[in-house]
């Protein structure tokens, strides 16, 4: 099925107008338009607080990549996936790829839910984010408050936190550095 759809999903993809985002999951082509303000302040902030730590070293142990909405190919032009940010270990992603195409798993994803996309990332994206080996990831909830941390555990998540509202949170893999989750929210 994946190689028989693989030249038209792909073109499809591309082929979106300015403004969609789109992403092949489970061979079937998904698209959803650009996030609401609420996401975006979430993805801005927490992005923030882990570039200069984790991706600069500024203030933390760096040896990370940090990306915003990067498009991770877990089987070239089959399996592709956008989340909200995404972390590799230099170890592991010693080079950042010269296309837009990251053919690495990551080591840490982040999804930012809404109203339009919390099933798809929960019923979707979280199932192939562990199928291919992804060691971390979160789930906020910028309407909620909320932020979920699980780790892969014999390719089972494992939820090792939740959080809200203006909790002070470390977690893994980011747990040199203390996030004030109320630095998320758009104030009400």
């Amino acid at each position: 099925m994946y190689a028989h759809n693989r030249p038209i999903l792909y073109q499809q993809l591309e082929a979106l107008p300015e403004g969609l985002t789109g992403e092949i999951l489970d061979g079937q082509l998904h698209t959803q338009p650009r996030p609401s303000g609420r996401h975006g302040r979430a993805s801005s902030i927490l992005e923030d607080a882990l570039f200069g730590p984790y991706d600069r070293g500024r203030g933390g142990p760096g040896g990370w990549w940090i990306f915003i909405e990067p498009e991770i190919h877990f089987r070239r032009a089959l399996e592709i996936a956008v989340p909200d940010l995404a972390g590799w270990r230099r170890e592991r992603m010693p080079v950042i790829p010269q296309s837009h195409r990251f053919e690495v798993v990551p080591d840490w994803i982040c999804e930012i839910l809404s109203k339009s996309s919390a099933s798809k990332d929960r019923e979707i994206k979280m199932p192939i984010y562990a199928r291919y080996g992804v060691a971390y990831a979160w789930l906020v909830d910028p309407l909620a408050r909320t932020l979920e941390a699980y780790a892969l555990d014999a390719d089972v998540w494992r939820k090792i936190a939740s959080c809200a509202k203006d909790d002070q949170v470390t977690l893994p893999p980011f747990d040199a550095v203390r996030l004030a989750l109320a630095d998320l929210w758009v104030p009400r």
